[in-house]
């Protein structure tokens, strides 16, 4: 087995969560807005030996070939209010850029390794506010160009995710409002509130369920990188109602595990860099540490895989019809690692759950892994379970009916 996987040592009870706004009902707002579609792939759960394998595919999320947006949005919104001074209102984006105009000139800045900053940028655009994007070294340029069609500015700093996060505070100031998914000391609200927009995942994810009858997950595995997807994850699964037996995996590359080594340090440790997987949103080198009392307390397990576990992961998926990146796909390409659910005490045919974090970012090295571009995997794209299981129009909360 070539992934490293360790049972949590930090494990026990999460904290009280804090109350949140309705980040979902900030979403709906979007003209865009639909649920992304869950897939029921059964030739993958054969292979793992799982009763169900669902996958909730965020290829395409308000726009953008990644989850990053619901964070992104709802921080950057939630800032910019703050700022103004008041809750502004407003029904479409003409009309919020318009509630903005007192606090113009601002500018949205952040660090990122491609679709967190795409999407602060992509925000900006709609509402019409500059973007100041600001990646790492050896950002591929694909990435920086998605970053720089959004209309913000993307500039490279010489050094690893880390030091582009350093970068990036530097420039907050009345003029610009730093939005970044990682925390450090004295800047806790904005990564908190890029967690709770993160839970529009499970609340659609838990409606889909329901309505095509399928079981709650037994084993959720989920990408990690600085750790706020997992933070949402964790705040979900451990909260009152919810089975207290879902086992919660999280998946870092071997070079930038830095969830997995805290976590076995038992505080926050870094990995020094460079971090140079391909599974570019996942290389961090420290944890955030708004996310870490969630993380390090709600996961069972962490691993850690290299670079073609997530390849495999990525053609497993292009197999049945599901465009997934290198990061996306590494949930599957580490459970195709481990090999032997029965690690994690799992019951009897479980359902097995993975959040796909994004589609093909990168298309030429997505083409080059698989042999086909995405396009051309997309034409044998599975059904969303709902209409798998419900005949007549989706009963799902705006979804546009064709579930895709």
């Amino acid at each position: 087995m070539s992934a490293q996987l360790t049972p949590n040592p930090m494990r026990g009870a999460t904290p009280e969560p804090t109350p949140a706004g309705d980040a979902t009902a900030f979403h709906r707002r979007f003209p865009d807005y639909q649920p992304t579609p869950l897939f029921d792939l059964p030739s993958i759960a054969e292979t793992l030996g799982a009763g169900h394998f669902l996958v909730k595919d965020e290829s395409d999320r308000l726009g953008l070939p990644a989850f990053k947006m619901l964070g992104a949005a709802w921080a950057s919104y939630r800032a910019l209010v703050d700022h103004l001074g008041h809750e502004p209102e407003w029904t479409t984006f003409e009309e919020l850029s318009a509630a903005l105009e007192p606090i113009r000139p601002i500018t949205l800045a952040t660090a990122t390794d491609g679709n967190h900053g795409r999407a602060v940028a992509s925000f900006a655009r709609r509402i019409g506010v500059k973007a100041r994007i600001f990646v790492p070294a050896g950002t591929s340029q694909s990435r920086i160009d998605a970053i720089l069609g959004e209309g913000a500015t993307c500039d490279v700093v010489d050094g690893s995710y880390d030091d582009a996060v350093a970068r990036a505070g530097q420039d907050a100031g009345p003029d610009c409002l730093v939005v970044s998914d990682t925390s450090w000391e004295g800047y806790e609200t904005i990564p908190a509130i890029v967690i709770e927009g993160y839970a529009t995942i499970f609340a659609e994810l838990t409606e889909q369920l329901a309505v095509s009858k399928l079981p709650l997950p037994d084993l959720v595995v989920i990408p990690m990188g600085v750790g706020a997807l997992a933070g949402a994850t964790s705040q979900w699964y451990r909260r009152s109602g919810i089975p207290a037996n879902t086992v919660l995996l999280g998946v870092e590359p071997s070079s930038a595990n830095c969830i997995q080594v805290s976590a076995l340090a038992g505080e926050l440790t870094e990995v020094p860099g460079p971090h140079l997987s391909i599974m570019a949103g996942l290389n961090c080198g420290l944890p955030s540490p708004v996310a870490w009392p969630w993380v390090s307390k709600g996961f069972d397990w962490f691993v850690a895989i290299d670079d073609i576990d997530a390849e495999d992961g990525v053609r497993a998926l292009a197999e049945v019809g599901v465009v997934s990146g290198e990061t996306g796909a590494s949930s599957l390409g580490a459970l195709l690692a481990i090999g032997d659910l029965s690690h994690f005490g799992l019951p009897e045919n479980p359902t097995v759950l993975i959040i796909s974090t994004e589609g093909a970012t990168d298309p030429s090295f997505y083409e080059q892994m698989v042999g086909r571009t995405a396009a051309a995997v997309a034409i044998n794209a599975p059904k969303c379970v709902v209409t798998q299981h419900v005949s007549g129009a989706c009963p799902v909360a705006r979804c546009p009916g064709t579930c895709r």
